[in-house]
């Protein structure tokens, strides 16, 4: 019997159910279902089309973000300043506006505050090797510092000519009923989608994740794209800032505090590895609607909010774990 090496090969091969079940996205997705069920079941309240027109548009804010963090996880870094990132772009658009310019330009000068803060985060951690933890827990400080001298430390809430445009541009639902955040989220998860799967800038980006140092060497211009990277999470964050303005109707400078954290689980607990290399924009957008559930759930079952936080960091924990056994499972 002829015997070659493509059979053992194919033996290895796993099926596309095997796959499923060893994908963590796959497990959160059930997560999300069941959560859902239990609470339509347990609640008169949480399957009622406003509520959940208001999960669908509270959970398009972090889930926006979670996109730009899952790149930056992808590569192997960690963005820290994104909450307060958000929160400097929506005060800057708010000033602008405020002091009678038009909604383009409002909007210009907040994705070029955004492009600049993550242009200044890349360089210093592509070019001068600084730890990612550590610059952008920095600028975490610094931007919202910045968004207090902006403001002087005031709440903006008159948008001068262009008003009312902006309000609907966040508040409004243009398509169908669907709150317009929610059509921004699936536009920019697409986007994102495409450019990680079928891009060669995607798969430079999983390839400095995985090995930096073999990227390297295969001519992967690694400090570039490690640029781009974090300039996309700021812009990321900036966008947001932009539409969660004209949700709101007003900009105080505590907006986005925390955000950071709730970005960053919902980047892990949908299937990107801290150390790198993994991670998907669905899984950013499931992540994020878990906890948008897990947070919605605990006024309708009467739990303390502040229970939220635990919940969180468990699911952190818990998707963490999950990596760890299926790593050493391939090991094996």
């Amino acid at each position: 019997m002829a015997f070659t090496l493509d059979q053992p090969i194919e033996d290895k091969q796993p099926s596309w159910l095997s796959s499923l079940f060893a994908s963590q996205t796959f497990w959160v997705v059930v997560a999300l279902v069941v959560a859902c069920l239990y609470l339509s079941a347990a609640t008169d309240s949480f399957a009622t089309s406003r509520n959940l027109y208001n999960i669908s548009r509270n959970v398009s804010f972090t889930a926006i973000v979670a996109l730009g963090m899952t790149l930056v996880i992808i590569s192997g870094g960690i963005d820290l300043s994104v909450g307060s990132v958000l929160c400097l772009c929506s005060m800057v658009l708010a000033v602008v506006m405020h002091a009678g310019y038009s909604i383009e330009i409002g909007i210009a000068a907040a994705i070029g505050t955004a492009l600049l803060v993550g242009a200044f985060n890349g360089v210093l951690i592509a070019y001068l090797d600084f730890p990612p933890f550590v610059v952008t827990l920095g600028m975490l400080s610094l931007a919202r510092s910045l968004a207090m001298v902006v403001s002087n430390n005031t709440v903006v809430f008159e948008f001068g000519p262009d008003h009312d445009a902006l309000l609907a541009l966040g508040g409004g639902a243009f398509f169908f009923g669907i709150a317009n955040p929610v059509v921004y989220m699936v536009v920019l998860a697409l986007i994102t989608g495409f450019v990680l799967r079928w891009t060669k800038f995607g798969r430079h980006v999983f390839a400095i994740g995985g090995n930096e140092h073999a990227a390297t060497l295969t001519g992967v211009p690694v400090r570039p794209i490690k640029v781009a990277v974090y300039m996309i999470s700021a812009l990321s964050a900036g966008i947001a800032g932009i539409i969660q303005t004209g949700w709101l109707g007003a900009v105080t400078t505590n907006i986005g505090a925390g955000m950071e954290l709730q970005v960053i689980a919902a980047a892990v607990i949908g299937g990107a590895n801290l150390a790198g290399g993994v991670g998907t924009a669905f899984g950013a957008l499931v992540g994020a609607g878990l906890i948008e559930v897990i947070r919605n759930s605990l006024g309708l079952l009467g739990i303390n909010a502040f229970w939220q936080g635990a919940f969180i960091g468990g699911a952190i924990i818990l998707a963490v774990l999950f990596d760890r056994i299926r790593n050493f499972r391939l090991r094996e």
